[in-house]
């Protein structure tokens, strides 16, 4: 007898997705819902609570990542705004929850590298986003980076223009 054979996904999945990136993933679609569906975020963190990634995530890393990201939104939108050639509200829920999530770790987790929270940020628009939509989100961010950490990327906003 002859096994199935199942069909083969688009985007091959990686085969070890680390514990952070497990967690962006989650936050991204927490940032999805809340952005949808205007929910409560402990009802949002609850039903992500049930997922089947949720036990290999980490979960601390996780709650400060949709939690941080939603109460300090309004501020975000506005270091996000500058960079984008359309308003916030025109893009789309993918890549404003990915934006978000990247804004909120540019600016609330410098221990991180602003070059690991832009490939993360593009890696989880190729899984989510639209066809181009990791282009754009690498173009915003790189933009952020470039004016909330002046220090690390080694140049201000004026002398990249040039």
């Amino acid at each position: 007898m002859t096994q199935p054979t199942s069909i083969p996904s688009v985007k091959p999945a990686p085969k070890f997705k680390n514990r952070r990136r497990l967690s962006r993933e989650l936050a991204v679609q927490g940032i999805y819902q809340w952005r949808q569906a205007q929910g409560e975020v402990r009802d949002i963190i609850a039903q992500l609570h049930e997922t089947k990634i949720f036990a290999r995530a980490d979960k601390t890393y996780f709650e400060d990542l949709l939690n941080g990201a939603l109460e300090h939104a309004l501020e975000l939108q506005t270091h996000i705004q500058p960079c984008l050639d359309r308003q916030l509200t025109e893009l789309s829920p993918v890549e404003y929850s990915i934006l978000l999530l990247g804004a909120y770790e540019l600016v609330h987790h410098p221990e991180i590298p602003y070059r690991a929270i832009i490939n993360e940020a593009i890696e989880l628009a190729k899984s989510y986003g639209g066809t181009d939509g990791h282009r754009y989100v690498n173009g915003v961010l790189d933009k952020l980076a470039t004016a909330l950490r002046i220090a690390e990327t080694g140049m201000s906003t004026s002398s990249k223009k040039k």
